[in-house]
Formats: C-alpha cells, structure tokens, sequence
C-alpha cells in the first residue's frame, strides 16, 4: 500500500476517530484504525465492538492499493503536530511496518495485521429516515444531560428515540432521565410508522454530537433488529442499541402545576453560579424563596459558608420554599434558548415542570432536594 494525501483531510478523520478507539483496551487491535486503500478511495474505520466509524477520503494519489491498521492515538498525534495543508506520504514497508513522510520528518510505525480486525456485515434493510442535522443535533444536546450514569439501571444510560403523536403531527422525540431529572425534546417528521423506539447509547450520542456540530450534511438513519446506522455524507456511524425498556417517563410529568414562576435566564443561571460558589463540591443545593416579584436564590455549606442573592422574578402564586440540585438547575436552564424560564410548581416536594417558551416540542422535569 502506497498512497499520498493532504494533511487536513486525514486529520479531521482521525479526529473523529478519537471518540470511538478505545484507549485502554484488552484488545491492542481496537486502539488501532484501520487504512483501507481500494477503488482509489482511502477508508478509514475505526471500532470498539460497539461502535463502528466508517469515514472515505476521495482525494488522494494513489500507488498501490492495500490495507493495514495502526495506532489510532500515535497517527493522530504526529498529524496534530505535522504543519498545516503539508503532503504525507504513506508507504507500507511491510505487514508490521508503515512508513509516513512529510517534509523534514520521517516516521515508522508499528502495524498489526488486518485480518484481526474485527469484520461487520450490515444488515440494515428498513426504511431509511433523514433529519435536519441542525434540529437533530438540538434534540440530543436537550436530552442528553439527563443521561444516566448509573451502570446498574444501564436502561437509562442513554436517550429513549421513539416515535410520538400530537395535534394530528408525527414526532421524533427523545428522552433521558436520571430519576432526579427528566429531559424530553421532539422533532417533526413525515409520518413513518416502522420506526421501532429504541435506546441509543450515551457514548453514541456524544459521537453523533461531534460529527453533527461540525457538518451542514443531511443526517439519515436506518435500524436493525439491535443496531442503528448513521449517514453525514461520506461518514457512516453504526451503533448497537442498549437491550432494556425505558420506564413509562409520561407518569413523571406533572401535568397540574399552575404555580408559574418566570425569571431571566441570563440572571437565573449568573445567580445560581453566584451563590453556589461557597460550595466547594456543589452537593449543597440552591434553595429558592419565591416571592409575588423577586426570587431569593441561596445556598448553605457548613463547610465554607453561605451565598445569598435576590434577582426580580414574575411569580402569580403565595409565596413559596424549594431547594434543588444546583448542577441540574444550571444544566435545564442552559438548554433552554428563550430570555426567559418558566417553572411550572405545585409545592416544596412535588416534581417541578421547566419550559422553553421558544420551544414548543421540549421540557424538563426536576425532583426538589430536601435541604
């Protein structure tokens, strides 16, 4: 194998890459990337038995064609620190020798052989769905913070795709929970019935969320019996689905609270980073005294001291006491894209209702925290 490509493009491969490889891993083989040089079309593929990244580069000059894999983390360290736009020439010395040149610089690298990586038949054969990558994107990025990390319910440590229904329009919607929180988004589509709700997993998410902010390409997915493959373009991602049921979330959402609190969410956010600087590891919560037209935000540790600060606020209901997670409350709040939050109440200890008047199709639900 013999080839010669631009820095660049392989770099942005590689960086993709870095997401899926597993770094410690029993098997050397899966903290290699595999170079597949065929049809004059470089491939380059990279798993954790989980995940499967699959990315072409067209422009390239070809010599001979050919395969090997080699450390993904090393490949890409010297590309990292390679200048900008430069040539690299890449030749495959022999079954455990790869040679790359580039300007001054000459490396050699370690190789194992390809046929110890793993092999993947795709049997995708339903209906292909495709997304706006931006609105995709946006519902991921509002769910995924509830994404459990609790290994013993491993059902929750992903975001629950699953197809829903509201004022005769189909939706996409995904959902997290923790059990201490619950983030819900949904997306319109066409109406598609053979759509199978599954539970994609939280370190797929991430990866989605990597490729989708940084690409304009139309996003498609097609699922199998426990796999779901991605498309951006010329990268494929291919991810096995978490075997579980995701609890009925609907019985968690309170659906009778009309005490509405709505305040800044600049000033929310700022207030609750404010005060709950005192605490040192963030596990005192943030209690809130709620008012008719401010809202005292403070936060008690008996280790460092207390924060207090009181910030204007719109609240129809008598006076009130809650306390949260800080942490929590600066993640809903951060989603959430209007000025303005709303927080729909009942009382100090039932769950509480947040609302993005800009969006429609997303909320959180937050449990209180007896302080």
């Amino acid at each position: 194998m013999q080839f010669s490509v631009k820095r660049d493009h392989l770099l942005k491969s590689l960086n993709y890459v870095q997401g899926v490889v597993e770094k410690k891993n029993t098997l050397p083989i899966l903290s290699n990337v595999l170079l597949q040089l065929k049809n004059k079309k470089l491939s380059i593929i990279a798993t954790d038995l989980d995940i499967i990244f699959h990315d072409e580069i067209s422009e390239i000059k070809v010599v001979n064609e050919g395969s090997t894999t080699t450390s993904a983390a090393i490949l890409y360290d010297i590309l990292r620190k390679i200048s900008s736009n430069s040539e690299i020439k890449f030749d495959l010395k022999s079954e455990n020798k790869l040679s790359l040149k580039s300007e001054n610089s000459d490396f050699n690298l370690l190789c194992l052989p390809t046929d110890n990586f793993p092999s993947f038949a795709e049997e995708f054969h339903g209906n292909q769905m495709s997304f706006n990558s931006e609105k995709f994107l946006a519902l991921l990025n509002k769910t995924r913070i509830s994404i459990s990390n609790d290994d013993t319910r491993h059902y929750l440590n992903g975001i629950f795709l699953h197809l829903s229904e509201a004022n005769n329009r189909s939706f996409l919607t995904g959902v997290a929970t923790d059990s201490h929180r619950l983030s819900s988004s949904s997306i319109e589509i066409e109406n598609n019935e053979d759509f199978n709700p599954i539970i994609l997993p939280r370190k797929t998410v991430n990866q989605l969320c990597t490729l989708l902010s940084e690409t304009s390409e139309k996003l498609s997915m097609q699922i199998s019996e426990n796999k779901i493959k991605f498309e951006l373009g010329k990268i494929k991602l291919i991810s096995k689905v978490i075997d579980g049921k995701f609890p009925d979330y609907k019985k968690v959402v309170p659906t009778k609270n009309d005490k509405i609190l709505i305040v800044s969410t600049k000033d929310f956010i700022d207030s609750i980073e404010r005060v709950a600087s005192v605490s040192l590891d963030r596990k005192e919560g943030v209690k809130l005294s709620i008012n008719k037209d401010n809202l005292q935000l403070s936060v008690n540790s008996a280790n460092s001291g207390e924060g207090n600060e009181k910030i204007k606020a719109d609240f129809n209901s008598e006076n009130l006491n809650i306390s949260f997670n800080s942490k929590y409350l600066i993640d809903i709040a951060s989603s959430v894209q209007n000025k303005n939050i709303r927080l729909n109440l009942k009382d100090a200890v039932s769950p509480v209702l947040i609302q993005d008047i800009s969006d429609k199709n997303s909320y959180y639900v937050i449990m209180p925290m007896k302080i």
